[in-house]
C-alpha cells in the first residue's frame, strides 16, 4: 500500500460494503504521489489568522472581525474510499477553521429539522419562525430552500453586518437589485447567517447542540471540533440567550473541525445519510442538498455541484463539495468512485482532485 502515510492510514470511518476491498482498482503508487504533492502545496500566512483573513477580505466596510479566529498550522487531509482511509497527510485530528465549508454542514443541520417535520422547504419561512426580518412583504415570501440555497435576496442588516457589505455576492451572483426570492443567487455570508439564527430559533436551541447530538455523535466524530458565532450573535428564547454561530468564517467564527471528522460527514452524504445501520440523515434530504438550484445550477442547497464542471472543471463531473477560502478548505464526496477527500489549507486542490480521482476506478 504505497499511498499510506501516517497512522491513520488503513483506519475504517465506517464500513458500507464490507465484502468490497477499498483498495480493488486503485493505482497505489500514483495515489501516493497526489497525496505528497498536496502535503508539500501548504497555504502561506496561515499562521496569523488575523492578518491572513484581512488580506482575503475584499470588503471596502465593515471588515472588522467579531467572531474568534484560529490559527492555521499547515496542509492536512485524508482520502477515503469505501469508509476505509486510504492515504492523509499532515495531522487529519487537528481541528481547523472550515471557512465557508460550513454552510455545507449548517445544510446538514436544516436536514434534522426536515426530517423531523419542522421545516418544510418550500414553505415561508416565517410560518414556523417568529423573526422581524421575515416580517416584511419581502421576507413573508423567503422559503427555506431560498435561504439554503441563497436566492432569499433578502437585504438588510445582522449582527452590525449589512448585506450589501459582502463583497462575495457581486463576484459571480446573479442578483437582481429588490427582486424577489428566488429570483436571483448571491454568495453572501450576512444571509448565511440570518438562515443560522432561523435554525437556532426553529429548534430552540444552539445549532452546535443539535449537530453533536443529531449527527456527530451517530458518526463517531471526536471531540475536538466546535462551532462559533460572533461577539454580538445572540437571540433571546424563552428568556435564555442563546448564542447563534455563522455559516462562514468571513468575520472570524464557524466551525473548526479536523480533516477526518469532515470525511465523516462526506461519507455520511455519499451514503445517503446512512452511517452502519442507521439512518442519520434521510435518502431524501440528501438528494434534496444536491439538486440544483434553478437560477444557479452548479449549486445545490449550500452543496457545489460539478454537474457540469463549471466548479472544478478538470475534476469527475459526479463530484459534489463543501468549500471554503477559494478551495483552500474542500470536503469532496464523488458516489462513482465511492470517494470522499477532505482537504485542509492546501493550494491548487483541483489538482489533488483530479489526480486522485485518475488514481481510483469508478468499477
Amino acid at each position: 500500500m504505497g499511498a499510506v502515510t501516517s497512522g491513520h492510514d488503513g483506519e475504517v470511518l465506517e464500513g458500507g460494503e464490507r465484502s468490497v476491498d477499498a483498495w480493488q482498482g486503485v493505482d497505489e503508487a500514483a495515489l501516493a504521489r497526489a497525496v505528497r504533492a498536496q502535503a508539500a502545496r501548504p497555504v502561506a500566512g496561515i499562521d496569523d489568522m488575523a492578518a491572513y483573513l484581512a488580506d482575503q477580505v475584499a470588503d471596502t466596510s465593515h471588515r472588522e472581525v467579531i467572531g474568534p479566529l484560529l490559527d492555521g498550522q499547515g496542509a492536512g487531509g485524508v482520502v477515503v474510499r469505501r469508509g476505509t482511509v486510504l492515504a492523509s497527510w499532515g495531522d487529519p485530528t487537528r481541528a481547523e477553521m472550515a471557512y465557508s465549508a460550513t454552510k455545507s454542514v449548517l445544510s446538514l443541520v436544516a436536514g434534522v429539522a426536515f426530517d423531523d417535520g419542522g421545516l418544510r422547504l418550500d414553505e415561508p419561512v416565517s410560518r414556523s419562525v417568529d423573526l422581524p426580518q421575515f416580517g416584511t412583504s419581502h421576507g413573508r415570501a423567503i422559503t427555506w430552500r431560498h435561504l439554503l440555497d441563497q436566492t432569499s435576496q433578502w437585504e438588510g442588516e445582522l449582527w452590525s453586518k449589512p448585506t450589501w457589505a459582502d463583497a462575495q455576492s457581486t463576484r459571480e451572483g446573479t442578483e437582481s437589485a429588490g427582486g424577489p426570492p428566488g429570483a436571483g443567487w448571491a454568495y453572501n455570508d450576512v444571509r448565511v447567517n440570518l438562515t443560522a439564527l432561523a435554525l437556532t430559533v426553529l429548534f430552540g436551541r444552539a445549532l452546535p447542540d443539535v449537530l453533536r447530538e443529531r449527527v456527530m455523535t451517530p458518526i463517531g466524530a471526536a471531540d475536538g471540533w466546535s462551532w462559533h458565532g460572533y461577539a454580538n450573535s445572540v437571540v433571546e428564547i424563552d428568556g435564555v440567550a442563546v448564542p447563534v454561530v455563522s455559516g462562514g468564517a468571513h468575520w472570524g467564527g464557524g466551525l473548526w473541525i479536523s480533516a477526518l471528522d469532515l470525511a465523516r460527514l462526506g461519507r455520511l452524504c455519499l451514503r445517503g445519510g446512512r452511517w452502519g445501520g442507521r439512518q442519520v440523515l434521510s435518502r431524501r434530504w440528501i438528494e434534496e442538498l444536491w439538486t440544483p438550484c434553478r437560477v444557479k445550477p452548479e449549486y445545490g442547497l449550500s452543496w457545489w455541484l460539478n454537474d457540469d464542471g463549471t466548479v472544478w472543471p478538470h475534476a469527475p463531473r459526479t463530484g459534489r463539495c463543501a468549500r471554503g477560502n477559494g478551495g483552500n478548505h474542500l470536503l469532496w464526496v464523488d458516489p462513482a468512485r465511492d470517494l470522499v477527500i477532505a482537504s485542509r489549507w492546501g493550494t491548487r486542490v483541483e489538482r489533488l482532485l483530479t489526480e486522485v480521482s485518475a488514481a481510483i476506478s469508478t468499477r
